[in-house]
């Protein structure tokens, strides 16, 4: 994997002599920076990147992934979403045994769409449906208690 820098016998400019010139190095991207995002989620200020042509992408993203806009600016994620697909998991990863079955959902959440778990459901009932209104936040996995991203389904909406 590449660290974003010229590399051994590699140069910047283009005469092959080593010059002075060195190219920025890249922040680095890093696990705290989706933990600063699951907290935000937890405490109820969920939020996305958004560049200036108003695409939408989820921490650690640097560039927008559909413009390459380093511009990225946070803006709150809605507070009610709509889930636009799922499915139920019953053959899951080992990280998630103890908790299947489950529901998996894709959500739109205004500037993006999320994935997660939804949880106050039955997984094997029809209760959950395209179209179903779910507030997001972050709970733990039941099989080894990390954070998870979580829709649950918000009554009368």
């Amino acid at each position: 994997m590449s660290d974003g820098g010229a590399g051994e016998g590699g140069g910047t400019g283009g005469d092959g002599g080593g010059g002075d010139e060195t190219a920025p190095s890249p922040t680095p991207i890093t696990d705290a920076d989706y933990d600063e995002w699951l907290d935000a989620l937890a405490a109820g200020e969920g939020y996305a990147l958004v560049c200036p042509d108003g695409h939408g992408s989820l921490p650690p993203r640097r560039r927008c992934p559909e413009c390459g806009s380093d511009a990225l600016s946070r803006e709150p994620l809605d507070e009610i979403g709509r889930v636009e697909t799922f499915s139920v998991v019953h053959v899951p990863s080992p990280r998630f045994a103890d908790d299947a079955p489950y529901v998996t959902a894709v959500v739109d959440l205004g500037p993006v769409r999320a994935t997660g778990v939804v949880r106050g459901v039955d997984p094997e009932g029809d209760a959950v449906e395209v179209g179903l209104s779910v507030a997001a936040g972050v709970e733990e996995r039941e099989t080894d208690g990390e954070p998870l991203v979580t829709f649950r389904p918000v009554d009368g909406e």
